[in-house]
């Protein structure tokens, strides 16, 4: 499956549009996390929990938004854009979206 953040993908034209497609994660900070990243915000700098958490995050909205457009019976997805949001005080939303679509070599 070709994912772009682009509208057109060099090559190859649409064939068909499937419509939107999308992946969608809520992720949690465990307690441990939570003090390890309160003690590095006390000294500042980079929050590495965190940003481990949220990398994590994107790459399962991304493989959810695949997912997805597959059993939309797509084979890519154009315009892909991540959404993100925070739930509580220590939850974060990941969405992945963007428009599924069958394509085909020029």
């Amino acid at each position: 499956m070709i994912v772009v953040t682009t509208e057109n993908i060099t090559g190859y034209r649409v064939i068909e549009v499937k419509g939107q497609a999308f992946g969608l994660i809520v992720r949690s900070r465990g307690l441990g996390g939570n003090i390890m990243a309160g003690l590095r915000s006390l000294v500042g700098g980079e929050i590495h929990e965190y940003t481990a958490m949220l990398e994590d995050a994107r790459k399962q909205a991304i493989d959810r938004l695949v997912k997805n457009a597959t059993e939309m019976g797509a084979n890519a997805v154009v315009m892909m854009r991540f959404d993100s949001s925070e739930i509580g005080q220590n939850m974060s939303e990941v969405l992945a979206y963007g428009t599924a679509i069958i394509i085909e070599k020029e």
